[in-house]
């Protein structure tokens, strides 16, 4: 299947001109999965818990309409984030859209920083989608840092992980070659560059989205400063593969009686 990455400089609250800057990204461009920033449409640098609930929708909001024509285009599954209103509570979530469907929503269940002031923490487990065939994890952002956020994934079978993300910390990109390791899975890390100055914050984005492999490679990456996409062909059955050796399984082996606390 092919896999690949957005990467965006949104300009905050400028939902039109963002969904149009990402379309010509893409015109040209077919691809199975295709994973775009977190918040890629709206910007991420808050002021208060109103401004972000102003640019709230529902799931099938202007996103969602958006995200339908979008796969549509790349005969796809698309998945990017955007802030969901749902019973009054605002939550960082991502959509899943395959091919003019919306399948599923996600809440970021790791709020970072003053994320905790804006939104409301997700309270389900993350899933995994089985779409065309091929199992396929979310998570977002700061979820990276929790190792059982992509262990949990990785115990119902997924084998290609997508990772909208609005990066800051300089760590991501490097540990996702571990949580590649140690699950044998696939990661699509989405990152947006650019800075946003605004209250009292001032975030400087890293770029240098990336496709990690199950073997810790790095497939492909972007550059920390310029707007682009990546796109690569894998084999997403060699993720099935959790045997490092004749004696050694990766989930097999685990010990979960020891360190189940």
């Amino acid at each position: 299947m092919k896999i690949g990455y957005l990467q965006n400089e949104p300009i905050f609250g400028e939902k039109k001109k963002n969904f149009e800057d990402v379309r010509q990204l893409i015109k040209s461009i077919k691809t199975d999965l295709l994973v775009l920033p977190e918040l890629f449409a709206t910007g991420y640098t808050f002021t208060s818990a109103e401004e972000a609930r102003n640019l709230a929708e529902k799931k099938d909001g202007a996103t969602a309409t958006y995200l339908k024509e979008i796969s549509l285009q790349i005969e796809g599954t698309v998945i990017g984030g955007f802030i969901e209103l749902e019973d009054d509570k605002v939550y960082n979530a991502l959509l899943i859209v395959s091919k003019g469907k919306v399948i599923d929503t996600y809440k970021k269940i790791h709020l970072f920083n003053r994320e905790n002031l804006w939104f409301t923490p997700g309270d389900e487990a993350p899933k995994v989608y089985k779409i065309d065939g091929v199992k396929i994890g979310v998570m977002i952002c700061f979820d990276w840092i929790f190792p059982e956020t992509c262990r949990s994934l990785a115990l119902q079978g997924m084998q290609v992980l997508a990772h909208p993300s609005n990066l800051v910390l300089p760590h991501c990109q490097s540990a996702m070659i571990t949580r590649c390791l140690e699950n044998r899975i696939f990661a699509v890390t989405a990152n947006r560059i650019g800075n946003e100055l605004r209250g009292g914050d001032e975030f400087s984005f890293t770029g240098k989205s990336q496709i990690t492999s199950w073997n810790g490679k790095t497939l492909t990456t972007a550059t920390e400063d310029k707007v682009g996409v990546g796109i690569i062909e894998i084999d997403e059955k060699e993720a099935n593969n959790k045997q490092i050796n004749a004696f050694n399984d990766l989930i097999k082996n685990r010990r979960s009686n020891l360190y189940d606390l």
